[in-house]
């Protein structure tokens, strides 16, 4: 559908809305909030799905509703969306859109740092999908279950469920899902130290999500090239990564996306021995991932705000934040628990040692 296109139908649905036309404003509603939500227009997503459920109660409006909030950072209206859609869709034996919903609710949870709860979601949409024989939506499942265990540090897991899903999304044309999936495989390399790896996955997602207008996700993966850059000692070229990301971020109202980046650019300085600059993005990174309820991400940035304070001998400040980190890594189940414990206990032990010690 083109752009020209795209707008004779927002216009229809204004139409519909203002003539009380509840059922071409919903099918109109639900082709152009498609179209949007693959160009990152959540925005524009959220004003058209409020004007449609104007006219009563519908499940797929307030699925579209739901993806929108949860982009830009309001996860718990998000999940207020799919949690109103979901009896609508199983009253009407709509066990296509049920899985749907299962689907997206489980993608908040994971979002918000809950991946237990996200895959027990991810679970019960999978065999509805298989039942239903939709074969992209069965590749979404998949792809999600694999970012969870990714997320869990079962990284052999979560591989085992991205090739699983990249032919399937390659079978079904789905572009959009052929670079998330690539993007992710990309990610579990990175995270098992194989950079080389890595880039090659992400140099192949890169110019497919250009290619569709996937504007989070060409984001997410200039994020992630110049993580590996960073990792390979490569500042100078991360940060040029992370620049192209951030303006993406704010443009398309990510709050997540920007928080991520806002780390990421903290971490170069870090790494520059610019520490002041480095904490200045840890803490707008920090704003915006307590607003959006990332636990995760969270407990990441913390952790490297600790590191400057114990850098500063302001242990007792270092203190402070490992103890949220470590809280924060119990209630999500981070990977990381053991190790960021083993550092909230040996600074303990810097402080108690006395400032000759350091």
């Amino acid at each position: 559908m083109s752009a020209g296109d795209v707008a004779r139908w927002a216009e229809v649905h204004r139409l519909a809305v203002a003539g009380q036309q509840q059922a071409i404003a919903r099918g109109v509603g639900a082709r152009v909030s498609a179209v949007w939500l693959r160009n990152s227009r959540f925005a524009d997503v959220v004003a058209l799905s409020w004007q449609t459920l104007t006219l009563g109660p519908d499940a797929t409006s307030l699925n579209y509703l739901g993806q929108a909030l949860s982009e830009i950072g309001q996860p718990q209206q998000a999940l207020a969306c799919f949690e109103q859609a979901l009896p609508i869709r199983r009253e009407a034996g709509d066990r296509a859109g049920e899985a749907t919903t299962l689907n997206n609710i489980g993608s908040v949870y994971d979002r918000m740092g809950d991946r237990r709860q996200a895959l027990a979601y991810y679970h019960q949409a999978l065999p509805i999908r298989r039942e239903a024989r939709d074969r992209a939506g069965e590749a979404t499942t998949l792809n999600n279950i694999g970012h969870v265990y990714d997320g869990l540090g079962d990284r052999k897991r979560a591989l085992a469920y991205y090739h699983q899903a990249l032919p399937i999304r390659r079978e079904a044309r789905d572009r959009v899902g052929e670079a998330s999936t690539l993007n992710n495989i990309g990610s579990v390399y990175n995270g098992l130290g194989d950079r080389k790896r890595a880039l090659a996955y992400y140099q192949q997602a890169l110019p497919i999500m250009r290619e569709v207008g996937d504007r989070v996700g060409e984001a997410a993966t200039l994020n992630n090239i110049g993580h590996v850059n960073n990792e390979l000692g490569d500042r100078k070229q991360a940060l040029a990564y992370y620049q192209q990301a951030l303006p993406i971020t704010r443009e398309v109202g990510s709050r997540a996306g920007e928080a991520t980046t806002l780390n990421n650019i903290g971490l170069v300085y870090d790494g520059l021995g610019d520490q002041k600059l480095a904490l200045a993005y840890y803490q707008q990174a920090l704003i915006m991932l307590r607003e959006v309820g990332n636990r995760a991400a969270e407990a990441v940035t913390r952790f490297n705000v600790a590191m400057i304070h114990r850098a500063y001998g302001n242990l007792d400040e270092a203190i402070r934040e490992l103890e949220l980190v470590v809280e924060l890594d119990r209630q999500v189940e981070h990977p990381d628990l053991a190790s960021d414990t083993a550092v909230l206990e040996h600074v303990r032990q810097e402080r108690a040692e006395g400032p000759e010690s350091q």
